[in-house]
């Protein structure tokens, strides 16, 4: 059987560059403007939320007792997680040399920085008076006031700080070839300059790209181990804590999983709409988008697995309180609807993939994308929420329900992350030109031409 092509057509260098840059200089259609209107309304939906719970207190989400971890942490989990597949996509792909991701490495990593920035508002905003955010990390303080390092809070400030830091300038490190492309290829002067300033006079020569070639290498080989290290550090914040069905060591690795698995969908949902708005299907094959349902398809088992592993140990362990928890409280408690969503949408709608069909279908890897993203939300949910509601004392059982502040700040992420993720679009190559041009001559150079 053939394998489907990573890049189709002979175009020129030339003909690329038109086709991938002209996002950058010609106007948007409506649709795209349409777009900028949802995530402007979206992003003022977000910091009017932000606004009110600053003058009010979280008094004003849904938390109760028992669960001062709700939407807040839930949304923080969630953002965090679907900025995994950026850095797998760009470092670990790149370091097994893998073809097929060099059309759409940006996109995942553009999504890992945005992802990540609405991620953090979430655990400053937890914090109840987020203008000591700053307590959280361990700066020099002559009066000895150093972050309680068994709290959970500076395990994510760290986590979250190296792997913005790391995965932007590994992005930005990327770009520069295009930078200089776009500066050359400008159509005003003041384009010219600006994009000239980020280029940081890279000249396109063989001793400036193979300096380049060497930092991009150290770059990937540095985020590579983020992969595993940042969800597994939030994955701490439940496995340190004695809450029954948290208190696990298989949290590391079904997170690292779970993240990987919604990142990779994101990434579907993202590049489908994209790829068909912009007629990429020349570079953006059906390869590309095979390969990443292959992906969503083998995490949704390794997904699985744990959800199976976790109720065998908890019925292994003969702890009544893992027991009640795994098997009455999640399956048949307050929002057990949500814990069947999570189970349908993470381990039978993804088995689609398995037929080529659907693979190629695409209603129906956007579909499934979507569906996978939302019982990844729900399956936060379900730790984080269905967990603290049916904890050891039944005199402080409650039912958690959010307000309409939590889905304020909550929809109004999904809009900031849409406005920054259209912004992206719009100014920057969002197909690593570069590296397109030098897999089309790879390409060539296989075939003998």
């Amino acid at each position: 059987m053939a394998t489907e092509p990573v890049f189709i057509g002979r175009p020129t260098d030339a003909e690329l560059s038109d086709q991938l840059l002209s996002t950058a200089w010609r106007p948007w259609r409506r649709l795209g403007k349409i777009g900028f209107l949802v995530a402007i309304i979206g992003t003022l939906s977000l910091f009017s939320g932000i606004t009110f719970t600053v003058m009010r207190g979280i008094g004003v989400w849904g938390n109760n007792i028992p669960v001062g971890w709700a939407f807040d942490i839930i949304n923080f989990v969630w953002w965090v997680g679907i900025g995994h597949a950026g850095t797998f996509i760009s470092a670990v792909l790149l370091l097994f040399e893998q073809k097929w991701r060099t059309s759409i490495n940006r996109f995942a990593e553009a999504m890992t920085l945005f992802a990540i920035l609405q991620a953090a508002l979430f655990p400053v905003l937890h914090l109840g008076r987020p203008w000591f955010a700053y307590w959280i990390f361990p700066y020099p303080s002559t009066m000895g006031v150093w972050p309680q390092f068994k709290s959970a809070l500076p395990w994510d400030a760290a986590a979250i700080s190296t792997y913005f830091t790391v995965s932007l300038v590994f992005w930005y490190t990327g770009l520069i070839p295009d930078l200089a492309t776009m500066r050359d290829r400008a159509p005003t002067r003041a384009k010219r300059f600006i994009y000239g300033i980020f280029a940081l006079g890279f000249t396109g020569a063989s001793s400036s790209y193979r300096h380049y070639r060497v930092v991009y290498g150290l770059l990937a080989g540095l985020s590579t181990p983020l992969v595993l290290s940042v969800h597994s550090i939030v994955s701490s914040d439940f496995a340190i804590t004695l809450v029954p069905g948290w208190h696990s060591t298989i949290f590391p690795p079904f997170f690292v999983a779970g993240a990987i698995f919604s990142g990779f969908a994101m990434v579907l949902t993202l590049v489908i709409p994209v790829r068909s708005l912009f007629r990429l299907e020349n570079v953006i094959t059906k390869r590309h988008l095979d390969n990443l349902a292959k992906m969503v398809l083998v995490t949704s088992w390794v997904v699985t697995y744990s959800y199976i592993l976790e109720f065998f140990m908890a019925w292994y362990s003969g702890d009544e309180y893992e027991i009640y928890q795994f098997f009455e409280a999640r399956p048949f408690g307050p929002w057990a609807w949500i814990f069947w969503m999570m189970m349908i949408c993470n381990s039978v709608i993804p088995q689609v993939f398995w037929s080529k069909k659907a693979r190629n279908s695409l209603a129906v890897l956007w579909f499934v994308s979507l569906l996978v993203n939302v019982g990844m939300w729900a399956e936060r949910f379900v730790i984080i929420v269905m967990g603290l509601q049916r904890d050891y004392l039944p005199s402080a059982w409650d039912v958690y329900v959010p307000t309409y502040v939590d889905w304020m700040i909550f929809l109004g992420t999904m809009g900031f992350f849409l406005l920054l993720f259209l912004l992206f679009l719009r100014f920057v190559p969002f197909v690593p030109l570069a590296e397109v041009k030098e897999l089309k001559h790879e390409l060539s150079h296989e075939e003998g031409h």
